[in-house]
């Protein structure tokens, strides 16, 4: 789940909850299926393949997470969602190894592929998953999945048009099972409005009015903290809060991200002049000293610090960041924090576009040692029901066994997640608060969103995070406006990693990081930007650009 979200006391609860169904999964559109009044064993039959009387099994290899907490006695061996799936698809998932968090996941991953000591099933990234392919250790799934998997899953999964299902197919083969999601989100920039209201300064506009409204916190510390400063960082640039992704969006530069250059050809979004703008912006607020010095050496939590402790108020995050400042703007039942959310702002007349992939982040691929390869469909069949079509019964995959939300992150418990591609949480839930219309609510998610939102409404502090997200002036009452406006940077490329990818991204990558860094910091001009670009172009970029337009040509 990428936020992959990448605690917080109190509303940690809160956060897992939201993440769940927010950030990561997108599962918010009602769906070609089964009823959700529909018998529990109804849905159980729907979810699983033809016959599911006998019980097969299947290993696989799982992440810890920090906000996961097991129910008594229970264990990622041993636990209520894995006896459901065994019951209800007559699947019994194993574990070969449980990685305590997500770097010890990844080194392990890596491990067990390099010595193809690999599980029946497991999630990879694109680059793996061409990896695996080229060493064939993983199976065609095309009959399997042809044969197995319900009709209703295969509308699912083509929601999109088919692009997610097109990205994990080779050769007319599918490799794997794309991690489904709505492509659709956006960074936001929240800013503290106490703030603005104490010092008598407007709501933001433009990229102008940010940058002036850093430097007010800044000199003025309305927090009273004696350490302010301007725009809260951290050190990977690209994470979901506390990240600079939506501002460099904002000078209409674009990581990771293949754009048209105007005549047909992909460029590369993060060699391009506009990225060296946004560079020189935030070199001239580090200079001014609106930016923490030490922001290269913190990571979410600690950069979150200062905006916990009052000494920052202008942040960037998705949809779902509310959830993550709750920690600071919520204490003891009484919000003590108001932030308001608004949309990527533009340093020019040119609306500001948010960058958004494919949707599809992950792949679960099959081994080809694998015995019963139709038991990972059994998974994919049930999860799509249950998490869309929810009953009394069925909760026991989102909440244990007492069928009870605890906020205990225990979904996290399922193998096999795949989410909506669409989304209507915009247009269905600011009015459905603001309107108190509980029946404009029709998604699971939407219903459980307007709840806690409502929960806030009627004094509920805890749930001030839920309203920010989905109230009248919530992040996701932007999304519609930013649709009808096309204000989404979609990457062109969704193909699998051409070989100079495979073979140079990371060396590239890292050596972008730290030119990157160097000039924000203003340890190095930025011209050395420009030297960047022409190092890039030698060391392989002009080669994997070839490639890229070589596939973008076949797959217009």
């Amino acid at each position: 789940m990428n936020m992959k979200w990448k605690g917080k006391g109190v509303l940690a609860a809160a956060l897992i909850t939201s993440l769940a169904a927010t950030a990561c999964s997108s599962k918010t559109e009602n769906n070609p299926q089964p009823s959700a009044s529909a018998s529990p064993s109804a849905a159980a039959s729907a979810s699983a393949s033809p016959d599911t009387k006998k019980v097969l099994e299947v290993s696989t290899v799982r992440e810890g997470d920090p906000y996961l907490k097991f129910d008594e006695g229970e264990s990622f061996d041993k636990n209520a969602v894995y006896d459901a799936y065994e019951k209800d698809a007559g699947v019994k998932v194993t574990n070969k190894w449980v990685a305590a968090d997500a770097n010890q996941f990844k080194e392990k991953l890596k491990m067990a592929i390099a010595s193809n000591d690999i599980p029946d099933f497991f999630p990879v990234d694109a680059t793996q998953l061409q990896q695996l392919i080229e060493a064939d250790m993983i199976m065609d799934l095309t009959q399997v999945y042809d044969k197995f998997a319900t009709e209703n899953t295969k509308k699912f999964l083509k929601m999109d048009g088919g692009l997610q299902m097109k990205s994990a197919t080779f050769d007319g083969k599918l490799m794997g099972i794309p991690r489904s999601s709505n492509p659709f989100n956006s960074q936001f920039v929240y800013v503290r409005t106490d703030w603005l209201k104490k010092l008598n300064l407007p709501e933001p506009k433009t990229m102008q009015d940010l940058i002036k409204i850093a430097e007010e916190f800044k000199t003025k510390d309305p927090g009273g903290t004696g350490k302010a400063y301007g725009l809260a960082l951290n050190k990977d640039f690209k994470d979901g809060v506390t990240g600079m992704i939506g501002f460099m969006n904002g000078f209409h530069a674009y990581t990771d991200t293949w754009i048209d250059d105007g005549s047909g050809k992909l460029v590369l979004g993060y060699v391009q002049p506009e990225m060296k703008n946004a560079l020189q912006a935030l070199q001239d607020m580090f200079k001014k000293g609106l930016i923490d010095p030490e922001f290269g050496v913190k990571d979410t939590q600690k950069a979150s610090e200062l905006l916990y402790n009052n000494s920052i108020g202008i942040v960037y995050g998705a949809e779902w960041a509310p959830a993550h400042l709750a920690a600071g703007a919520v204490k003891d039942g009484k919000v003590v924090q108001e932030w308001g959310v608004f949309p990527l702002l533009s340093i020019d007349d040119k609306p500001a576009k948010a960058q958004i992939g494919l949707g599809a982040d992950q792949y679960y691929v099959v081994s080809k040692k694998a015995k019963n390869p139709e038991a990972v469909i059994r998974l994919l069949n049930n999860w799509i029901v249950v998490d869309n079509n929810q009953t009394e019964e069925n909760k026991v995959y989102e909440f244990g066994k007492d069928r009870k939300e605890k906020g205990n992150n225990y979904w996290l418990l399922n193998p096999l997640t795949v989410y909506n591609q669409t989304n209507t949480n915009g247009e269905v839930l600011p009015t459905a608060i603001a309107n108190k219309d509980e029946s404009m609510a029709k998604t699971k998610d939407q219903k459980t969103r307007y709840g806690r939102a409502m929960k806030y409404v009627n004094g509920d502090a805890t749930m001030w995070w839920e309203y920010l997200i989905s109230g009248p002036k919530g992040s996701v009452s932007n999304y519609p406006q930013m649709k009808a406006n096309n204000q989404f940077q979609q990457t062109k490329f969704f193909g699998a990693p051409t070989p100079t990818m495979v073979e140079k991204n990371a060396i590239l990558e890292k050596k972008r990081d730290e030119v990157f860094y160097k000039i924000i910091m203003n340890q190095v001009p930025i011209d050395e930007f420009d030297k960047f670009v022409g190092d890039w172009k030698k060391l392989g970029g002009d080669q994997i650009t070839k490639e890229v337009n070589d596939w973008y040509a076949k797959n217009k």
